[in-house]
C-alpha cells in the first residue's frame, strides 16, 4: 500500500472515532457512486452528514482542510446528490470537512471538525411541494 493510502486510511478510522463519539450513526465508509466517493456517511436524528476527511503529515502546503476546493466540493455535491436520490433520503443533508494531522509516528497531532462546513450548489437543491422541505433533486444536463 502506498504510503499516501496508509495515511489517508489512519485518518479515516480516526474520523469514524470521532463521528461515532460525537454521537453520529455511520452508515457508510468509502461509499462509491460511479467514479464518486464519499469518505464518510453518518447520521443523526435530523440530517444525513457527508464528511470528507484529509489526513496530513505536514502542514507546509496548508492546513488538511484546506485542501477540499471547490472541485471536491462540486463532487461530493454530486455524490451525496446521486445518493440521496437512490435511497430516498428525507433527512435534511449536511457537508462536513475532518481534517487531521498526525505527526511521524502516525499519532495525531491535530483534529478539527468543521461541521456544515459548505452548502451543495443550490441547482442541486429544490423545495418540495408536499412537505415544505427542502430536498435534492438529480437533474440531467
Amino acid at each position: 500500500m502506498a504510503e499516501h493510502n496508509r495515511i489517508g486510511h489512519i485518518g479515516e478510522q480516526i474520523a469514524v472515532d470521532l463521528m461515532r463519539k460525537k454521537g453520529y450513526q455511520i452508515i457508510a465508509t468509502n461509499h462509491r457512486i460511479g467514479h464518486l466517493e464519499m469518505d464518510i456517511i453518518a447520521a443523526n436524528r435530523k440530517e444525513i452528514v457527508f464528511v470528507e476527511v484529509k489526513t496530513r503529515t505536514s502542514t507546509f502546503g496548508g492546513t488538511p482542510e484546506e485542501a477540499v476546493d471547490f472541485a471536491k466540493k462540486k463532487h461530493l455535491a454530486a455524490a451525496a446528490n446521486a445518493y440521496i436520490k437512490y435511497k430516498n433520503e428525507t433527512r435534511t443533508p449536511r457537508f462536513d470537512v475532518i481534517g487531521i494531522l498526525l505527526n511521524n509516528a502516525g499519532e495525531t497531532e491535530d483534529i478539527q471538525h468543521y461541521e456544515n462546513a459548505f452548502t451543495a450548489p443550490p441547482k442541486y437543491i429544490s423545495e418540495s411541494t408536499y412537505t415544505g422541505q427542502k430536498r435534492w433533486t438529480h437533474r440531467h444536463r
